[in-house]
This record gives structure tokens, sequence and C-alpha cells, in this order.
């Protein structure tokens, strides 16, 4: 299974890459990151890893007022589950869940989702301990096209003199960002687990407190 997949499963895998930008301003800073990921896949012969890509254009503002109210936005690009891995062929995959730390210098108001193809299932979204997660259920069939929401995190800003600085979350296969199950066929089908994050991590878009 150790292969180079053609963009991220996830995500917004996914993957939204899963990635969250601040909502359009008036002096709006709009950054097209490739989010790279690392993952790591269960199979009876052991961990296998692989590398997922995902396009997403993140806009957020230049500049806030303390206190004031901004929106990060983040538009994943159209993506494809692989059909099959290293001569393995993938059903499918589901329970897609893409994580998104609130930035620091920030405090998290809300978080919504619009669009999105209608083979992503039944999305949320929710906020837990300083982490928003997108979850898509799916199941995406291999070989299938996919296109992840348009998320909006609203936030409000911290001191002036601070920076908002939004990034993916996740450091290690233990410490994932993305999460995601592929169902599997090789002599017999069978559920990996994958775990994925972002290397590197970079900082996408920064946000002045004025």
């Amino acid at each position: 299974m150790k292969t180079t997949a053609r963009r991220l499963l996830t995500s917004a895998a996914m993957a939204m890459t899963a990635v969250l930008a601040f909502g359009p301003a008036a002096d709006a800073a709009t950054v097209v990151h490739t989010a790279h990921f690392q993952c790591q896949a269960s199979s009876p012969l052991g961990p296998q890893t692989t590398a997922l890509d995902q396009d997403t254009t993140v806009t957020a503002p230049d500049t806030v007022a303390a206190g004031g109210a901004l929106s990060i936005v983040v538009d994943p690009a159209v993506n494809t589950v692989p059909s099959s891995v290293n001569g393995f062929t993938v059903q499918n995959v589901r329970n897609m869940r893409l994580k998104v730390p609130v930035p620091a210098n920030s405090t998290y108001v809300s978080a919504t989702f619009s669009g999105g193809s209608s083979n992503l299932g039944a999305v949320t979204i929710s906020q837990s301990g300083g982490i928003v997660t997108l979850t898509v259920p799916g199941p995406l069939a291999g070989g299938s096209t996919f296109d992840l929401p348009v998320v909006t995190v609203n936030l409000t800003a911290g001191a002036a003199g601070n920076t908002i600085a939004s990034s993916l979350y996740g450091t290690s296969y233990a410490n994932p960002g993305l999460l995601f199950v592929a169902r599997v066929q090789s002599f017999f089908a069978f559920d990996s687990n994958v775990a994925c994050y972002p290397s590197p991590n970079p900082v996408i878009t920064t946000t002045q407190i004025v």
C-alpha cells in the first residue's frame, strides 16, 4: 500500500485538509495552499505509509480591530479518491475527519459549512478543546471525485499587537489532523484505519490585530 495518492482524501479527506480560512473582508488576503499529508494505514501486513495532497483556497482579513469579529474561510478544491493503491483496490473511503486548531490570540464563536458534492453524506462540524473538526461520513467510492464544503470559522480577535495565524492540526501519526477508514480489496477485503498529519505545516494566513 506504499504509494502517493493523487490528492488528499479527506475534505478533506480526506482533509478539508480539511485548513480554515477567515471570511472575505474589505482588506483580505487569499492564499492557495497545497496541504501535504503523511499518512499511516493499518493492514494485515503491518503499518503502511502513503502521502496525500489537498489544494485549498484560504481567505483571511489582513487586519482586525482588537475584540473585533473576523471569519476565516476555506474552500477546498475538487479531489479524487484513488481507485487503487499499489495494486490494492480501494472500494471506498468513509468517516473522514479533518481537524483544524482555533488560532492563538482569538476566541472561537462558531463554525459553519456550505456546498460540497452530493456523495459526502451527512456532513457535520464541531468544536471541542480548541479543535474544529469537519466530519464527512461518505462513503466515497474508489475512483470517484468529491468536493468538500466551504468552511467558515467565526472568531473574536484578542489584544492589539498580536497576530492570528491559521494552520492545520497534527504533528505525527499518533497526533493526526486527518483520519479516515478505507475499505481495501486484495485477496480479501479489509478496513484500513488511516491517520495523517501535515508535513510541513506552515502558517497559511496571518491577520494583524490593531
